[in-house]
């Protein structure tokens, strides 16, 4: 056993101790939380124009601070932009994490100094229950590999400024980062493919023992490692025994994995965001992630049948049942406030609080985190229809494709046109060129060769209404989806294809 792991062990077990107490009294935590966030944050521009200073219960919260998204937020995110301080947050934000917006384009995420533990901490956290729980600890006396973004930082209104994964690259403790791979300078290396293979040169001669990315970027490291050496990935890398996850949904792409690595291994999921580390998986025996309820955020929740009314009701940890898909909803040391990020969990437990990602509350794709929306799709149809006026469609609706017969990964249109385009190509770029420039994620995936362009797969007349009846659907309000982030309905429509 190595120091690293030796000592891992006892800090492993205040770390558990301290959670059984936090966790064991939900209500208590949230409200200390409340309290705290809402007595530093009365300063500020944001708790002067919602008078926190007559805040003292949820209710009165609920009545001073309204739900809001990004676009609704963006007035005071502009105001520090502007150079102001005091707006959301005492001070200034130490980093805004940049990540894809909706409506707004490039979203600017504060991250606050009191906020920093909150990403930090929780990941370091994950990893000790882990060892706690299970008394394995000799993979952190291993190599350590961590596929993140870039950790090269802009500057806005002199905030550094970056993707999450990256900003938290700059704070690995120092007892791991002579462990960690890859190096800084290949970390740097913006386009994906390149920077895949300087990781593969450094990594594929070492005692890797601990893994952690998205699972489909985790899945091209194994590929072209295989494909290099003729070998499993346990045969290359015979320690390696932990796998780390978050992002998106695994369970696509869990079978593959398996069988690329060639045996089951342990993994540990979490739940990070760019607006806060939500929730990691404490147990390898339960189902379902930790909530997060001492850690700088005040958690709200919608049910979400009824998040598009016009009050819907918002609950308190101590308010909520299990097998309900709610809305999450940030209150932060961040300076996030009524924030809505637009993920749906569901509760599977509540002695302690553990959740389950459930989705979106809207339609979206997002099977590398590129959180494509409706409203993305529809306005890169509509603009390739007006660059090519004699095209005229019906309906679509896309999907991703995670495992092609051939080439990388890609999103697939289905198409029933009234007037196909001429050039199909031609239109294909002009859809794929809009919505790179409508979402700065899916634009980094293709530009990283990550993804690769949008696939147009036309359908036969009638194909949309065909399907519609075969499902008991045809007629009234009912619709197909504009995009699903599986294939089940693209499945079915191949059969309806050209």
């Amino acid at each position: 056993m190595g120091i690293r792991s030796f000592l891992s062990k006892p800090l492993a077990a205040v770390v558990a101790a301290q959670q059984r107490s936090w966790a064991s009294r939900p209500g208590e935590s949230q409200q200390k939380v409340f309290e705290s966030i809402i007595a530093k944050a009365s300063i500020t521009r944001f708790g002067s124009d919602h008078d926190f200073e007559g805040i003292k219960t949820h209710h009165e919260f609920i009545n001073r601070v309204p739900i809001r998204d990004y676009e609704a937020l963006s007035p005071y995110i502009k105001m520090i932009l502007d150079g102001k301080e005091n707006v959301l947050w005492p001070g200034k934000p130490v980093y805004f994490a940049k990540t894809s917006g909706t409506t707004s384009g490039t979203k600017y995420i504060p991250i606050t100094k009191d906020s920093i533990p909150n990403h930090i901490n929780s990941a370091r956290n994950a990893i000790l229950s882990y060892i706690h729980e299970t008394g394995k600890a000799q993979f952190i006396d291993g190599k350590l590999i961590f596929l993140s973004g870039s950790p090269i930082l802009d500057r806005k209104a002199g905030i550094y400024t970056g993707r999450l994964s990256g900003i938290v690259n700059h704070h690995v403790p120092g007892y791991l980062r002579t462990n960690q791979k890859p190096s800084y300078e290949t970390n740097c290396i913006e386009d994906w493919e390149q920077k895949l293979e300087k990781i593969i040169d450094e990594t594929i001669d070492q005692n890797m023992s601990l893994i952690s990315g998205i699972p489909p970027w985790v899945q091209m490291y194994f590929d072209r490692i295989m494909e290099r050496t003729g070998k499993k990935i346990k045969d290359v890398f015979p320690h390696f025994s932990m796998f780390i996850y978050g992002g998106v949904n695994f369970e696509p792409y869990r079978a593959k994995l398996e069988e690329s690595i060639g045996k089951k291994i342990d993994s540990i999921e979490t739940y990070p965001a760019s607006e806060g580390f939500i929730a990691y998986q404490d147990s390898q025996q339960e189902e379902g992630l930790l909530l997060l309820l001492n850690s700088g955020i005040f958690f709200e929740f919608i049910p979400a049948d009824e998040y598009f009314k016009e009050n819907p009701a918002r609950l308190t940890i101590e308010e909520v049942e299990t097998g309900v898909n709610y809305a999450v909803i940030l209150n932060s040391n961040a300076g996030l406030w009524g924030y809505s990020i637009g993920d749906t969990v569901k509760f599977v437990n509540k002695n302690p609080y553990r959740v389950v990602v459930t989705g979106r509350i809207k339609h979206f794709i997002s099977a590398f985190g590129e959180h494509v929306i409706g409203e993305e799709v529809e306005k890169a149809m509509a603009h390739a229809v007006e660059q090519m006026k004699a095209v005229e469609t019906i309906e679509f609706t896309v999907a991703p494709q995670v495992t092609p017969a051939e080439g990388l990964p890609l999103h697939e249109w289905y198409v029933e046109f009234a007037r196909p385009p001429a050039d199909m190509d031609r239109f294909e770029l002009f859809i794929d060129l809009k919505l790179q420039q409508l979402n700065s994620y899916y634009m980094d995936l293709i530009t990283g060769k990550i993804l690769r362009p949008l696939k147009i797969i036309p359908l036969r007349k009638d194909a949309f209404r065909d399907y519609m009846k075969s499902k008991g659907k045809l007629g009234g309000q009912n619709k197909v989806p504009r995009l699903s982030n599986d294939r089940q309905i693209a499945d079915e429509l191949r059969t309806y294809q050209l």
